[in-house]
């Protein structure tokens, strides 16, 4: 499989969230526990669906024994507060504001080769413009089971699929304005979070209200995947199906779930594991975190913002500072034998604008988006804890 292929289907699953009543939590904090009200908004401080995040000190980044070496070493880091979206941005809140601004998603337009040729091996000629088309990836699943070195046997680019045909042009959101708004962009998650007067969370911010309050637990809800055997976030269970098989037995393909369905966490986030993949605001470098411990030194970086340019040696075939924008939470199709993203540390890049894909006999570009993506926002506040 061409890794050009392999970026289209990593940047197919993503979507969004956006970084203010309460109830009491107790969150283990730094070792010890805190009680801490949670705080939603009134409409006044922030917008309705907002859940205030308390300004703190934590332990960024795993070394735990399931961390990559991207999400290495561990670091304190600091924010202030700010306000978070409980949940997903949702179909129907992103159909509000495509109605209130015409605006047309990436998957919705013909990819400019300028955003996808720096995606590209060096030498790659600009195709014809009739090979430029819309559309997006789909996941597709397998009749039966497969080796998991090749995801082009579970992913297909479908002409025609954005946010509203998240599967292709025969699919609709009819029944799911509640679920995660899907098949977009980072580029459509920074216009909607701008229209909605937020802005995406910084990957230090993400990570933070992601976490709860909990202090290096493996998981957003703490170190066991399951709590009572019950699930605690929409992820593949290849307990009951092996990954990537769907079968009609087993209810077909997995999907995303509705924003919410989970147990809220210490801030009273929702699902910021799971479910789908959320943008965030910083560019993504592999090494980032080894050059912010160096810098820290021991102590504790303030409110890091994230660094200036991208950089990712371990993707084959696309040039190593080609930009990359980092996706966090994992999604519904993240699994113990595949994909383990649905931890608070796991972090990946992925291409803020295009996609692209080999085909016989020449190069078929895609506006890109994929099925998994989505995004939460956040906005800051002179709100005091």
């Amino acid at each position: 499989m061409s890794l050009i292929k392999r970026r289209s289907l990593i940047t197919a699953a993503a979507g969004v969230a956006v970084a203010g009543g309460g109830a009491y939590f107790y969150v283990k904090k730094f070792g010890a526990a805190k009680a801490h009200r949670v705080i939603l908004s009134d409409g006044i401080n922030a917008p309705i669906g907002m859940a205030w995040v308390p300004a703190g000190k934590f332990l960024m980044g795993s070394d735990h024994k399931l961390a990559q070496a991207n999400e290495r070493p561990t670091h304190w880091v600091s924010v202030p507060g700010f306000w978070m979206d409980v949940t997903h941005v949702t179909n129907d809140q992103f159909a509000k504001f495509v109605a209130a601004t015409g605006y047309v998603t990436t998957a919705e337009k013909k990819p400019q080769w300028e955003t996808l040729r720096v995606q590209l091996p060096p030498g790659v000629q600009r195709p014809d413009d009739a090979l430029l088309i819309p559309g997006a990836m789909v996941f597709t699943g397998t009749a039966n089971q497969v080796r998991l070195d090749d995801y082009s046997q579970w992913w297909a680019y479908v002409a025609g699929a954005d946010w509203r045909h998240p599967h292709g042009p025969q699919s609709t959101i009819g029944d799911k304005g509640d679920h995660p708004v899907v098949q977009v962009s980072h580029e459509d998650a920074v216009a909607y979070a701008k229209w909605a007067g937020k802005r995406l969370p910084t990957e230090a911010q993400w990570e933070y209200g992601a976490r709860g309050g909990l202090n290096q637990a493996t998981y957003a809800w703490g170190d066991q995947l399951e709590k009572d055997g019950k699930p605690q976030a929409n992820f593949w269970d290849v307990n009951q199906q092996a990954f990537p098989v769907i079968k009609p037995s087993t209810g077909g393909a997995a999907d995303t779930t509705p924003a919410g369905s989970f147990p809220s966490n210490g801030y009273g986030l929702s699902d910021m594991t799971g479910n789908a993949w959320q943008w965030v605001a910083d560019w993504y470098r592999a090494d980032f975190f080894r050059s912010q411990a160096k810098l820290a030194n021991g102590g504790t970086l303030a409110n890091p913002l994230g660094p200036a340019d991208s950089f990712d040696p371990a993707d084959p075939g696309v040039p190593p500072y080609a930009p990359k924008k980092v996706i966090r939470g994992g999604s519904f199709l993240c699994n113990e034998d595949y994909c383990q993203s649905y931890r608070p540390s796991a972090r990946r890049g992925s291409d803020p604008f295009n996609s692209a894909r080999p085909a016989t006999g020449g190069l078929d570009c895609y506006s890109w988006s994929w099925l998994e993506a989505s995004f939460v926002c956040n906005r800051g506040s002179a709100m005091t804890d």
